[in-house]
C-alpha cells in the first residue's frame, strides 16, 4: 500500500499542472449532489478559455486519469461532461490511505519555510476583568485562538502582556485562556532617557501631571512611513507617561529576549533583532488609535524595534436587547446561567449544585462564548443575541450544536468500549484488514472528503498571517474553523441519524415499520459487528481526532 499523507492542495496542484501552463481551473467539489458523480471539476468555461474550442486534448485527459505523485489522491476516471472535465477518485483506496494513517491528518501541513517569531500583544489584558468590554473580550479570545493555531503550525509564539491584575488570571482560567502571569517589570531607564531627548520644547509642555513626562511628535514618522502604511492621518502627538514607558519596556524585552536565546550581545548591530520578530497587536476597534501611537513611539525610541508590526483590529460587538455596558464577566455569568437552566429543563432537576456537573457547565459556557466570538471574521461587527435560543441544540449554526455532536461521538465510543469489555463486541481489528469497498453511503464519503482529508490544509489557512503584505493591518480567519465544525457536525448528524454504527440497524436488515423503529433506538440492543460496521466505525472513530477534541491518541488507537 502507498504511504504518505494525501492532500487536497497537492492533488489540485497536480491536476492544474497536467492541463499545462495557465491559471488554475480545477476545484474540489463539496456538495453532496455533485459528489455523487465527481470529486473534482474543471469547469467548461475555464476549459474553453484554456483550449479555445473547449475540447481537451486526449493526451491531457489520459495524463489526468493516470495522475500520480506525492500527496496526490489515486484517480479512478476522468471524463468529459457538459459541466466540464469531471474527475472521480478511487474511493476505497482513499479511505484506506487516510484511515490507515489518520494521525497524519490531525496536524497542519508543514510550512515551506520557517516563519518569523511572532509576538502577540493584547493590550486589553492590562485591565481588570470587571472593566473588560465585550469588544476587548473578543480581542482576547482571538489572540488566544491565534496563539494556539500558530503553535500547532510549529511557529514560535510569545504572549504579551503578562497579566498583573490579581483577578485576571482566575477569569482567564475560567475562559480556558492560557496566558502568562505577571513577571518582574522591565527596566524603563533607557527608554525614558531617549524619550526625554525627544520631548517637545519645555515652553510647549506647561505644568504636567504626576507621571507624565511630556509629549513626543509623531507626525514626521507618520509622513515618513507614508499614507499607504495605514496609520491614522490624525496622529500627531503622543503623551508620554511612566505607564506607557512600562508598556514599551515589556514589548522591547519580549521582542529582544526570546526564551532559549543566549543573552543579546552589547555589540550587536542596531537592526540585528529587528527582522527576526513580527509583532501582532490584537486590539479592539476602540483601542486602535492608541495602539498606533504605541507602535510609532516604539519605533521612535528604540532602534531595534521590530520592523514588522501588524495590527489585527477586532470590530465592535453589539448586543441585542441588552445595555451597552455589559462587561465580560457579566456576559459569562449570563451564558453560564442559561446553560444551567437548559440542563434543568432537559433533565427535570437542577444540576448546577451537583459537583459532578460543575466542570461540564463551565466547559459548555466557555465553548458557547468562544464559538460566538470567533464565528464572525474578527474585523467585522459582531451582533450577539442573548436569548436562551442561542444555546439550543435545535439549530445547526451554534457551538452548542457542535458540542452536542461531539457528545454523541463520545457516547458512541464509550458504548463500544464498555460492550467490548463485556465481550459483546470483538476487539477492533487492524485497519489494514478492513474492506473499505463496502463504504458506499454518500454520507461516509462526505465525512472523509470534506472533513478529514482537507483538515491539515484548513489548519494551515487559519494559522496564516500576512506578514510580508504591505500595510499596517492583518487579519485572522477564525470563522473558517467555526464554519468547518458546523458543516462537519451537520454531515455527521445526518449520517448518525440514518446509519446504525453499532449493532444491526433496521435499514441494514431491511426491517420496516414499528419493529425497525424500536430496534434503531438502542445501538447495543443487538451486539453484532459486520465487516461494514467495522469499516464505518473506523471512519467515525477518526472524527474527534480531526476536529472536535483535537489530537488525542486514545481516539484513533484501536481498542
Amino acid at each position: 500500500m502507498a504511504t504518505g499523507r494525501l492532500g487536497v492542495g497537492e492533488t489540485l496542484g497536480a491536476l492544474n499542472t497536467a492541463l499545462g501552463p495557465g491559471d488554475p481551473v480545477w476545484f474540489k467539489e463539496t456538495r453532496a449532489r455533485h459528489l455523487r458523480a465527481r470529486d473534482f471539476l474543471a469547469p467548461r468555461p475555464a476549459l474553453q478559455a484554456r483550449f479555445g474550442d473547449g475540447q481537451v486534448p486526449e493526451r491531457v485527459v489520459r495524463a489526468v486519469a493516470g495522475l500520480q505523485g506525492p500527496g496526490v489522491a489515486p484517480v479512478l476516471r476522468c471524463t468529459s461532461t457538459p459541466a466540464g472535465l469531471a474527475l472521480q477518485l478511487q474511493r476505497p483506496a482513499v479511505f484506506e490511505r487516510v484511515l490507515g494513517a489518520v494521525a497524519a491528518y490531525v496536524a497542519p501541513a508543514a510550512p515551506a519555510a520557517p516563519g518569523p517569531r511572532i509576538l502577540l500583544h493584547c493590550p486589553a489584558l492590562r485591565s481588570a476583568p470587571g472593566a473588560l468590554r465585550l469588544s476587548q473580550l473578543r480581542a482576547v479570545l482571538v489572540a488566544d485562538h491565534l496563539a494556539r493555531t500558530l503553535r500547532a503550525h510549529g511557529e514560535s509564539v510569545r504572549l504579551v502582556p503578562a497579566v498583573r491584575d490579581p483577578h485576571m488570571p482566575t477569569f482567564l482560567q475560567q475562559l480556558r485562556v492560557d496566558w502568562p502571569a505577571a513577571s518582574e517589570r522591565a527596566a524603563t531607564e533607557a527608554l525614558r532617557n531617549r524619550a526625554l531627548a525627544e520631548l517637545s520644547p519645555a515652553q510647549e509642555r506647561g505644568a504636567l501631571p504626576r507621571g507624565v513626562l511630556g509629549t513626543v511628535c509623531l507626525k514626521e514618522l507618520v509622513q515618513e512611513r507614508g499614507r499607504a502604511a495605514g496609520y491614522d492621518p490624525n496622529l500627531d502627538k503622543c503623551l508620554v507617561t511612566e505607564d506607557l514607558l512600562s508598556v514599551l519596556a515589556e514589548l522591547q524585552e519580549a521582542a529582544r529576549c526570546w526564551p532559549g536565546d543566549s543573552p543579546p550581545s552589547l555589540a550587536a548591530a542596531p537592526d540585528a533583532n529587528a527582522d527576526r520578530c513580527m509583532v501582532v497587536h490584537v486590539v479592539s476597534c476602540e483601542e486602535e488609535f492608541q495602539q498606533q501611537k504605541v507602535d510609532l513611539l516604539w519605533r521612535k525610541l528604540d532602534d531595534q524595534a521590530p520592523l514588522t508590526q501588524k495590527h489585527l483590529v477586532c470590530g465592535p460587538v453589539k448586543v441585542a436587547g441588552a445595555p451597552s455596558t455589559l462587561t465580560a464577566p457579566e456576559y459569562y455569568e449570563l451564558r453560564h446561567a442559561q446553560v444551567c437552566e437548559a440542563s434543568a429543563a432537559k433533565h427535570g432537576r437542577d444540576l448546577a449544585r451537583d459537583p459532578a456537573w460543575t466542570e461540564v457547565f463551565s466547559v459548555l459556557s466557555v465553548a458557547t462564548i468562544k464559538f460566538e466570538m470567533l464565528s464572525t471574521a474578527p474585523h467585522g461587527q459582531l451582533l450577539l443575541a442573548l436569548a436562551d435560543s442561542s444555546i439550543s441544540t435545535k439549530g445547526t449554526k451554534s457551538g452548542t450544536f457542535v458540542m452536542y455532536n461531539c457528545a454523541r461521538l463520545a457516547t458512541l465510543f464509550e458504548g463500544y468500549r464498555h460492550s467490548m469489555e463485556q465481550g459483546l463486541y470483538p476487539t477492533f481489528p487492524p485497519v489494514s484488514s478492513l474492506d473499505f469497498s463496502v463504504l458506499q453511503d454518500e454520507g461516509e464519503w462526505l465525512l472523509l472528503f470534506n472533513g478529514i482529508l482537507p483538515f491539515p490544509d484548513l489548519l494551515s489557512q487559519t494559522a496564516a498571517l500576512a506578514c510580508t503584505a504591505p500595510g499596517l493591518h492583518t487579519t485572522a480567519r477564525t470563522e473558517t474553523m467555526c464554519k468547518f465544525l458546523v458543516q462537519l457536525s451537520m454531515d455527521f448528524s445526518s449520517y448518525y441519524n440514518r446509519i446504525h454504527i453499532l449493532g444491526v440497524s433496521a435499514q441494514q436488515n431491511g426491517v420496516g415499520g414499528c419493529g425497525g423503529a424500536r430496534e434503531a433506538k438502542d445501538e447495543t440492543s443487538r451486539p453484532f459487528l459486520s465487516n461494514r460496521h467495522l469499516d464505518h466505525t473506523c471512519l467515525v472513530k477518526c472524527l474527534p481526532v480531526s476536529s472536535f477534541c483535537g489530537p488525542c491518541v486514545k481516539c484513533f488507537t484501536p481498542a
